[in-house]
């Protein structure tokens, strides 16, 4: 894959395809403006390179897709320039436009989710918004997992280059795979068992240890047979998954409540004793001093996903204490990743104790886990 450096910018359209999905609140305010700061070195180096610099990327919550027009006021109070959003970049005079632009500004397309074309990775969209660059620059490694037209089509007909980030993504997270010192421990939770489960079976491999969250505990004893009554639609997958292997450590007590969390109901118990319409959302005292144990002796840690609701202080001591327990093994080589990982890290004060923290979830599981990124083959 080419780098930054290997192109001229100078008086170039360059599309650069940023991650810019972050949280946002119903008054549309960012609450969390990690990802876009990640961004910041490869778009202010094109600026100072004279390029019209084109961003763009998807923005999408569990229910709807809002407009970046909610991320518009973070870039410009960071880049510290105005910055104008180009809702029609699919209309006629689209490519006009944009060469009218000042070379070194900066404008940022519409949510590219708004088309269906995106997400469809269809040739058509994909043409149109290549017609608008001349160097198309990938800044979105935690999206390279995805066959979207963003990430896989647009490298078919432009130059294309990897950003400072993504670079540093495949720099970090090749060396931790291959060479990790060791104990190499590594560190899932979250709640998005479906696309996690598939990358622990080859993760397993390389991993000294590995230590699964309160979610993904509940999902694999439901699947085998321990608990009853209980939807995980990964069963062929997980019954591939060897219990009695010594690398693995679930949960074996967590904090427990109704579904939907309901008020009043609250207990600590063992995950594989969960009753009828019980939920974990969080791992327990036991499971914590267990894990803590194994994280002290680690030479290298590698964290994605918290091991509760952290944002519930009732959920939070899980994620809490394995964070610090983390940060407070000085000889380690530290890395974390994922959106809700890197929040709860930030809630913490913990950001500058950690080696590398990557802005990627689920695509950084499936490239240590040697799966094909469509991203990455793109660009080669």
């Amino acid at each position: 894959m080419k780098k930054l450096e290997s192109f001229d910018f100078k008086g170039k359209n360059v599309l650069v395809r940023c991650d810019f999905n972050v949280p946002i609140s119903n008054e549309g305010q960012i609450l969390d403006n990690f990802r876009i700061k990640m961004a910041l070195p490869t778009i202010e180096y094109l600026v100072k390179e004279k390029a019209r610099v084109i961003l763009m990327s998807h923005l999408e919550t569990k229910t709807k897709k809002p407009s970046l027009k909610y991320v518009v006021p973070e870039l410009e109070k960071l880049l510290g320039q105005k910055i104008e959003l180009f809702p029609n970049y699919l209309g006629k005079n689209a490519r006009k436009k944009i060469g009218d632009i000042e070379q070194g500004r900066i404008i940022l397309l519409e949510n590219l989710r708004f088309n269906e074309g995106e997400k469809n990775n269809d040739k058509e969209f994909a043409k149109t918004i290549s017609s608008l660059g001349d160097i198309f620059v990938n800044e979105a490694f935690s999206v390279c997992h995805r066959n979207h037209a963003s990430i896989v089509s647009i490298p078919k007909y432009l130059p294309s280059t990897t950003g400072m980030l993504f670079e540093k993504e495949v720099k970090v997270l090749s060396k931790v795979s291959k060479k990790p010192n060791r104990p190499f421990v590594i560190i899932i939770g979250g709640i998005k068992t479906r696309e996690k489960i598939r990358p622990i079976l080859n993760i397993l491999k390389m991993a000294d240890h590995l230590l699964l969250g309160s979610k993904i505990g509940e999902a694999i004893f439901s699947e085998k047979g321990i608990l009853i009554g209980r939807d995980f639609p990964q069963e062929k997958l997980i019954n591939e998954l060897d219990l009695t292997n010594h690398k693995i450590h679930l949960p074996v007590d967590g904090i427990i409540s109704l579904e939907g969390v309901k008020e009043g109901y609250l207990r600590k118990g063992g995950i594989d004793g969960l009753r009828k319409k019980e939920e974990v959302f969080d791992i327990g005292p036991e499971t914590i001093r267990v894990f803590k144990k194994i994280i002290k002796d680690a030479k290298t840690i590698l964290w994605n996903g918290p091991l509760g609701i952290y944002e519930d202080e009732k959920f939070e001591m899980g994620t809490k204490e394995i964070a610090n327990s983390i940060v407070e093994n000085y000889s380690a080589f530290k890395v974390a990743g994922g959106g809700d990982t890197v929040s709860a890290i930030k809630k913490y004060n913990l950001i500058n104790k950690f080696d590398f923290l990557s802005i990627a979830g689920s695509a950084m599981l499936q490239f240590l886990a040697g799966e094909k990124m469509p991203g990455i083959q793109a660009l080669k």
